[in-house]
C-alpha cells in the first residue's frame, strides 16, 4: 500500500486512497450474474409449466390447472424459505428467482421466519404480511377502482 503523507496535498491523498478502493474493490460478475438469473429463472417457468402440462393431463381445464399450478409453486417457494433454501438459490440466481408467484411467495415468508423467535401470533403472524401487504392492498384497491370505472364508463 502507498503511504499517504500529511504534507501531500489534500487532491492527491484523494487520489491515492480512489486508487487503493479500486485495487481492492470487486470487481463486478454482471455476465455470471444475467447467465443464472436466465437458467433458475427459467427452471422456475419449466417447473410451472410442467405443473400445467400434469395438472391438464389429470383433466382439470386450463383455468382449473392454473390455479393448481399457482398453489404448487406457492406452496414450494413458501416451503423452501422457510427451510432456507430459497435464499441460497437466490445467492446464486439473483433476480432469477423473482419470478412473480415465487418471489412473491418469498417475500410474504421471509419476514415472518425471521420473526418467529418472537413466537406464532406476534411473531410469525404478525410479520407475514409486512412485505405483501401493501401490495396486496394496492392491488385490491386498483382493481376494485378499474371494475368502477369500467362499470360506469362501459
Amino acid at each position: 500500500m502507498a503511504e499517504v503523507k500529511d504534507s501531500q496535498p489534500l487532491e492527491i491523498q484523494k487520489k491515492e486512497y480512489q486508487k487503493m478502493v479500486q485495487e481492492v474493490q470487486p470487481r463486478p460478475t454482471v455476465g455470471r450474474n444475467v447467465f443464472w438469473a436466465f437458467v433458475v429463472g427459467g427452471l422456475i417457468s419449466v417447473l410451472g409449466q410442467l405443473f400445467l402440462n400434469f395438472f391438464q393431463a389429470r383433466g382439470l381445464t386450463l383455468q382449473e390447472a392454473g390455479a393448481a399450478t399457482s398453489t404448487v409453486l406457492v406452496f414450494l417457494a413458501a416451503l423452501f424459505t422457510g427451510l432456507g433454501v430459497y435464499d441460497e438459490i437466490a445467492k446464486l440466481a439473483g433476480a432469477g428467482t423473482i419470478v412473480p408467484i415465487t418471489g412473491f411467495a418469498n417475500s410474504m415468508v421471509a419476514p415472518a421466519m425471521e420473526y418467529r423467535g418472537e413466537g406464532l401470533v406476534l411473531g410469525v403472524g404478525a410479520r407475514l404480511f409486512t412485505v405483501a401487504g401493501p401490495v396486496l392492498v394496492f392491488g385490491i384497491v386498483t382493481a376494485w377502482l378499474a371494475a368502477l370505472l369500467y362499470y360506469f364508463f362501459r
